[in-house]
């Protein structure tokens, strides 16, 4: 990116560079875009066009958009350099049914040699050595590697400007859904370890589901919170303790009582901690990690 690139070239380091966005390139954004509105899910979409032949194209700008009727919308955009539409665009508009098909680790090259722009009529499951499977509701075939496939017929394309690099929405309505038992744990729902997507970063990278990266957040939902806001200045404002710690505190339903506190000082460790700000704080901070968010409050407390 020109603007950025040439800004970092002089040495400037900006925390906060503003950039307006009519004063770079499309290209530039949709690199910006690419790297950082991410990891996008793919839409590995097979299409069939009026006579027949069969297409198969990963789309990254792709999501699921409510239940009533079940919807999920990928965009196939149009070629910045020349304006030209993808042949998964003038599929759908042509027969208006398509099979969104889920993208795990083991297939992932494979997909990636299908978006190569061979011309068109040639079939990419061919030249991708996936398997076509034949679908139940729609013309189009499922990938047959593929953990999840989504039967769907398409509601409506919107247009969005028609320009270079600009966007189409290819509405889907849901009508048949295929699962590998394997990607479930034991209570039926897709665990992401077994499932092993992978989703699209910026460049060259992509990103996976199963592994280390995985964590957990407890949605806030259930409980009310008492906010970061409740918690003493001493630990709002700690040097140990991270945003993301402060976040998981809030998220109690309620702070330790004095007498809680208290009887915690019968532990010679607790009397020491009381004693010393930044040992508190990391021992409090371990107990996070744990999730032990009552005795990280009970130990952040006892310096209050």
């Amino acid at each position: 990116m020109d603007l950025i690139r040439n800004t970092l070239r002089r040495g400037v380091k900006q925390k906060n560079m503003k950039i307006d966005p009519n004063e770079i390139t499309d290209p530039e954004i949709f690199k910006m875009f690419l790297g950082g509105v991410a990891p996008r899910p793919i839409a590995f979409a097979s299409t069939i066009d009026k006579d027949g032949n069969v297409n198969l194209s990963p789309f990254s700008f792709y999501n699921a958009f409510g239940v009533n009727p079940t919807t999920l919308i990928f965009s196939p955009s149009r070629r910045g350099r020349d304006n030209t539409t993808k042949h998964t665009l003038d599929n759908v508009k042509e027969v208006p049914e398509v099979v969104l098909n889920a993208v795990n680790y083991s297939m992932v090259q494979q997909m990636s040699l299908s978006s190569t722009e061979y011309p068109k009529g040639v079939n990419e499951f061919e030249k991708s050595g996936l398997t076509p499977v034949k679908s139940v509701k729609v013309k189009p075939p499922r990938v047959k590697e593929s953990p999840l496939q989504f039967e769907c017929k398409v509601r409506e394309v919107i247009e969005i400007s028609g320009e270079p690099g600009s966007g189409n929405l290819v509405v889907c309505e849901l009508l048949y859904i295929h699962i590998d038992d394997s990607i479930l744990d034991k209570d039926g729902n897709i665990h992401p370890d077994k499932i092993d997507l992978v989703g699209r970063l910026g460049g060259d990278y992509y990103t996976r589901t199963n592994g280390s990266a995985n964590f957990i957040v407890p949605k806030p939902l259930s409980t009310l919170g008492i906010g970061v806001d409740s918690l003493p200045a001493e630990v709002r404002n700690s040097t140990v303790l991270t945003g993301n710690d402060l976040g998981r505190l809030g998220n109690a339903e309620s702070l330790p009582d004095n007498d809680e506190v208290k009887k915690s000082l019968m532990n010679p460790l607790y009397r020491s901690l009381a004693k010393d700000e930044t040992s508190r704080h990391n021992f409090a901070k371990k107990l996070i990690a744990e999730n032990n968010i009552k005795e990280a409050l009970k130990v952040l407390l006892l310096g209050v």
